[in-house]
């Protein structure tokens, strides 16, 4: 059974700092590009980020680059998203997901406020 399993949000200041994991089984992950995707309340998915199975190929949406950083650990079939200087605009539901395949984890809430 595939499962991808989000955490990590929360509540945050604007400026603030979060770190969502995602741990994953069922699949390979290291022969598996990943990305992370958000939905804010009324509004569509947007891409965050998508980590490939090559060293340094990960790749942002423009509004996250400097700010976000997605990394994965395959020896814990975990991946990884850093959120810095956190905006009121970044606060969403966030979601890893193996597009490839169309595997999606439930997501994790990120609420920025302060």
């Amino acid at each position: 059974e595939v499962r991808l399993e989000e955490s990590g949000g929360g509540l945050a200041q604007p400026g603030g700092s979060l770190r969502l994991s995602c741990a994953t089984s069922g699949f390979d992950l290291s022969g598996s590009s990943m990305s992370w995707v958000r939905q804010a309340p009324g509004k569509g998915l947007e891409w965050v980020s998508t980590v490939h199975t090559g060293p340094g190929y990960i790749y942002y949406a423009d509004f996250v680059k400097g700010r976000f950083t997605a990394s994965r650990d395959n020896a814990k079939n975990t991946l990884y998203l850093q959120l810095n200087n956190l905006k009121i605009e970044d606060a969403a539901m966030y979601h890893c997901v193996n597009l490839q395949n169309g595997y999606w984890g439930q997501g994790t809430q990120v609420t920025v406020s302060s």
